[in-house]
């Protein structure tokens, strides 16, 4: 049988008229499907079987569910070949935020890192990316209105699968979500960044930097490191000149690793050369790996001095802090491995990658 999230709708309606059926099928398809989230082909009462025995729309099937209580919910999804990826739905009043995986574990073996621990084994296909949304809408109850490519695996390194599950996304006549609420979070491939602007998507581009320097990147994530840094913030130029959408810096700070005053000083002038804002992470700690969380005083410090240098800065706020927030940990957790976290005595243990901003420091005025 085919998958209907693989398909596009010219692909579709091929399918449809190799089938022998009318061309209105298509419409019908993509109507119970991404309009009202059907995942099984028996409820679609007004197709025929012929089409019904042709296509299946899931793949995958959801294994485990943690939900916090501020109602953010991680699933873990099993995929046909046992591989298993996690996705979260972070809810706000306003909106549901889908963060999907693109590959089954990682291949660039940040060190603070749980995803890429046990390494990459294979990209997902774009029905397996589009099938996270339907799962995170059926268990949550709630349509997915934004979403951000910042869970498992390098998103860059599955460049097709994740472009076309992009156009999905955004298609008014498939899951119709404004590009504008669309992120895609990259350490940083420059042939990958320039193939993704070449497809003219008004998509969010956030850079995983979490190093100011080429020597300190190579220490925490040495694969990204073969490229320089430079490379890297010439091709985040480009992108931001082909459609003037502000690049995003994502920067996780690893107590006593890259929290420094000099780091924030080199974080400051990458800044200043990037139509760009900067997004302060906490460190959720992973048991098997010698990094911590800094404290708030350091975080905040941190901040303001990237404020006071004219910055646009936020600290992410702690979302799913009870539901193995950290990307990779609940997959490490049921698959037999140890991610309980131990953090310092009064501070919240884990982030989520995409909810809203804690707080902005603003720069002083005349600066």
């Amino acid at each position: 049988m085919k998958t209907l999230l693989d398909l596009t709708p010219e692909q579709l309606a091929a399918e449809i008229a190799e089938i022998g059926q009318p061309a209105y099928r298509v419409t019908q398809i993509l109507d119970w499907v991404y309009k009202k989230g059907a995942t099984d082909m028996a409820a679609m009462t007004n197709l025929p079987a012929a089409i019904k025995q042709h296509f299946t729309v899931l793949t995958s099937r959801v294994v485990s569910k943690a939900e916090s209580t501020d109602g953010t919910i991680k699933l873990l999804v099993e995929l046909a070949d046992g591989g298993r990826i996690e996705c979260v739905m972070i809810p706000t009043e306003a909106r549901a935020t889908a963060c999907l995986s693109s590959q089954v574990g990682c291949g660039m073996e940040c060190m603070f890192c749980a995803s890429g621990m046990n390494g990459l084994e294979r990209n997902l296909s774009t029905g397996e990316i589009l099938e996270q949304i339907l799962h995170l809408q059926k268990e949550s109850g709630r349509r997915i209105s934004h979403v951000v490519f910042m869970g498992m695996g390098e998103p860059l390194a599955n460049t097709e699968a994740v472009i076309a599950a992009i156009h999905a996304i955004i298609d008014s006549a498939r899951q119709g979500v404004s590009a504008r609420h669309v992120t895609l979070s990259t350490v940083g491939l420059p042939k990958q960044i320039r193939r993704l602007a070449a497809e003219e998507l008004p998509i969010t581009l956030a850079i995983s930097l979490h190093a100011p320097n080429d020597a300190l990147r190579r220490e925490l994530m040495p694969k990204a490191a073969q490229v320089p840094l430079e490379d890297v913030l010439a091709a985040a130029e480009e992108f931001y000149q082909s459609r003037h959408r502000e690049i995003t810096l994502e920067y996780v700070l690893l107590a006593g690793v890259n929290d420094t005053n000099v780091c924030a000083e080199a974080l400051a002038r990458i800044a200043g050369r990037l139509r760009c804002s900067v997004n302060l992470i906490r460190y959720n700690p992973v048991p098997e790996l010698p990094f911590d969380r800094p404290s708030n005083t350091t975080l905040q410090a941190f901040a303001d001095r990237l404020a006071k240098r004219g910055v646009n800065v936020q600290i992410r706020r702690p979302r799913g802090i009870d539901a193995d927030a950290a990307c990779g940990q609940l997959r490490r957790r049921l698959d037999g491995e140890p991610t309980e976290t131990a953090p310092p005595q009064g501070e919240p243990t884990g982030e989520t990658p995409a909810e809203t901003p804690e707080e902005t420091p603003k720069p002083p005025e005349g600066v």
